[in-house]
């Protein structure tokens, strides 16, 4: 059985897995999260890993005196949390949300851990880098991301250099076939009610806005090696086909199941193996399956993003950046839902063009990016 590290622990993705590693008997080694330290020390008593961290140093303190009955390490600060990655266990579970998540994921690949990777700004941001070390290591990622797990098990048996076009399905989110004028009225507690998924905040804006939908092009640019060309975006309102392939005969595979993450959180932990069933999916009850183009003129963040990863570069890094400043000031209620991608076009162009970067390029495109973005809104 895998020993396993959740970075996250205390977030969506992060409780998911645990449940999963519940369900399988899963011996949890390391847990790392933000700040939620009564979670967290929760967590850490029913699932006694050998360390724990928390990025905020405060909490750290608090749950360190929690757990001072036990013998389980408390770490703090982005140093900790690194130090969890890097900690006993062959697989670690990356669901910290944002940037944040790439110095870690990069930390547990350069100490020879598998990845399942439900954090997907990490590739957005440091694709070429997390791919480059990842060869180097010889160690697996394995996608976690319920589209980029409904494409890694659609290609299991297909020929290599079969791919032909990958099909990324989108729910279209709470706000689907609204005009832009209307969408410059809705709330944000408008925009956390997604239809489908029950998801932390950030991400479920992301949805909204189609941003995530973006940031999963270019997630699946990296990790299947295609061109952006070469993906077609499906708005599918049931969220029933999580996504699908066509081969190069014409062939169309997919995945379908009930909209439960619990399902490619298991498959990435037990790959190649299948875990303990979930709830079955009635095709007779759903009884129909839409598919439908994007609104790219209304929801723009999604076309941004395809330009981004056709630019490359640090592109893509600082168009998440922006996204991520933006959907904070909009959480705020400090600008307009239909803000978001304005921002995020400001903040994307204001990558300086390198063909050549390193880690510290990349994270100074994303502060140059979110601080364009406050200075947009100043403006």
């Amino acid at each position: 059985m895998r020993e396993l590290i959740i970075l996250g622990s205390t977030g969506s993705i992060g409780t998911q897995a645990l449940e999963v590693a519940r369900n399988l008997n899963i011996r949890v080694t390391g847990l790392a999260a933000g700040s939620n330290a009564e979670l967290l020390e929760k967590q850490a008593r029913e699932f006694k890993p050998l360390s724990v961290a928390l990025r905020d140093q405060k909490q750290a303190e608090k749950l360190k005196i929690a757990l001072k009955d036990t013998d389980i390490k408390v770490f703090s600060g982005k140093e900790g949390v690194n130090a969890v990655a890097c900690g006993r266990g062959d697989i670690v579970l990356c669901a910290i949300v944002g940037i944040a998540g790439l110095e870690s994921t990069l930390a547990a690949i350069e100490a020879g851990k598998d990845i399942a990777l439900a954090n997907k700004e990490t590739l957005v941001t440091g694709g070429d880098t997390v791919k480059k070390k990842i060869a180097q290591k010889g160690v697996r990622l394995l996608p976690v991301d319920s589209e980029h797990s409904a494409i890694f098990q659609s290609l299991q048996g297909a020929p290599s250099g079969s791919l032909n076009k990958i099909i990324l399905t989108a729910s279209g989110g709470p706000f689907f076939g609204m005009t832009r004028e209307r969408l410059k009225s809705v709330t944000v507690n408008d925009a956390l009610k997604h239809p489908n998924w029950s998801m932390g905040k950030k991400i479920t804006i992301d949805s909204a806005t189609l941003m995530n939908k973006g940031l999963e092009v270019i997630e699946a640019v990296h990790l299947f090696d295609v061109r952006p060309d070469d993906i077609e975006v499906v708005v599918h309102r049931q969220s029933i086909l999580h996504s699908a392939v066509e081969l190069s005969d014409g062939a169309v595979i997919g995945q379908l199941g009930t909209p439960d993450m619990k399902i490619p959180i298991q498959y990435a932990l037990t790959y190649p193996e299948r875990g303990v069933k979930f709830e079955s999916l009635s095709l007779t009850e759903i009884g129909t399956l839409t598919f439908e183009k994007p609104d790219t003129e209304t929801f723009k963040c999604l076309p941004l993003c395809i330009e981004a990863i056709k630019k490359g570069g640090l592109f893509p890094a600082a168009a998440n950046g922006a996204n991520e400043e933006a959907v904070s000031l909009f959480l705020e209620g400090k600008i307009r839902f239909t803000d978001i991608a304005d921002l995020v076009n400001a903040g994307m162009n204001s990558a300086p063009h390198k063909t050549d970067f390193d880690i510290e390029d990349i994270y100074n495109a994303d502060a140059l990016a979110r601080q364009t973005v406050r200075n947009t809104l100043k403006g």
